[in-house]
C-alpha cells in the first residue's frame, strides 16, 4: 500500500460517491485506511521524539471518519474527498492537522471557529501578551511557510470588552486563529515528505503552544 494507492482510491470514491460503491470496495478502503493509520503511527513517534510536551496520539485516535456528517449537512456527498487526522491531539481543536485529498492537501494547526469561551481565552492572552504572538507570526521562516493566518471574516468592530484603539486590535477582531501550509500531491509522493512534515511541525509549534496555553490557563 502507498500514497499513490490512497489518492487513486479517493479519486474513484469521488466518482462513485455512494454507500453501495463503498460496500463493494470495503476491503480496499480498509487497506488504504490501515496504511494511513500506520503512517500516522510513524509520524506520531517521530514528532514525540522531537517534542518533550508532545501528546501521544496513535493513528487510530488521530484519524478522522471519512463519512460526512449528513445530519447537519444533508447536501454534502456521503464521503469526504480526503483523509484527515489530528496529531499531538489533547483535544480536537489545537492539534497538528494533516489532510491529504484529491483537491487539496495541507498541514495546519490552531483554532478554527472556536467556541465563545475558547475565543475569549485567546483574546485575553493577546490582551495580556500579544507581542509574543506577533513575534511568532512575523518570524521570517514562519511567514515563509504559512504566510498570514487564515482569514475568516474578522469582526468589523472591537470585540466586547476591548477598546477599538487597542494595540493588538487586528488580532483581537479575529474569529479564528489558524495557519496552513499547502502541499501538492508531488510533495506527498517524494521520499522526504516525512522530513517536510517534521519541519513544518517544528515551525508551527510555538504558534500552537501559545494558543493551547491561552485556552488552558485559568
Amino acid at each position: 500500500m502507498s500514497f499513490p494507492r490512497l489518492y487513486s482510491f479517493l479519486e474513484r470514491l469521488q466518482k462513485n460517491n455512494s454507500k453501495e460503491w463503498m460496500d463493494r470496495h470495503r476491503k480496499e478502503y480498509i487497506e488504504v485506511r490501515d496504511f494511513f493509520i500506520d503512517w500516522l503511527d510513524k509520524m506520531n513517534d517521530k514528532l514525540a521524539s522531537i517534542d518533550d510536551d508532545y501528546y501521544n496520539t496513535p493513528g487510530k485516535k488521530a484519524i478522522n471518519r471519512i463519512n460526512n456528517n449528513l445530519m447537519f449537512h444533508p447536501n454534502r456527498p456521503v464521503y469526504k474527498d480526503h483523509f484527515g487526522a489530528g496529531l499531538d491531539q489533547l483535544s480536537k481543536q489545537g492539534d497538528f492537522y494533516i489532510e491529504l485529498g484529491i483537491n487539496e492537501s495541507f498541514l495546519g494547526g490552531g483554532y478554527w471557529h472556536p467556541s465563545s469561551d475558547i475565543l475569549k481565552r485567546i483574546r485575553n492572552a493577546i490582551d495580556y501578551n500579544g507581542e509574543e504572538l506577533k513575534a511568532i507570526l512575523n518570524k521570517p521562516s514562519f511567514k515563509k511557510l504559512f504566510g498570514e493566518m487564515v482569514d475568516d471574516n474578522p469582526l468589523k468592530t472591537a470585540p466586547k470588552g476591548f477598546s477599538s484603539d487597542h494595540e493588538h486590535i487586528d488580532l483581537l477582531r479575529r474569529r479564528s486563529f489558524a495557519v496552513v501550509h499547502y502541499v501538492s500531491r508531488e510533495h506527498v509522493l517524494v521520499p522526504d515528505f516525512e522530513d517536510k512534515v517534521v519541519n513544518i511541525y517544528k515551525e508551527m509549534l510555538p504558534f500552537r503552544r501559545y494558543l493551547n496555553e491561552a485556552v488552558t490557563v485559568e
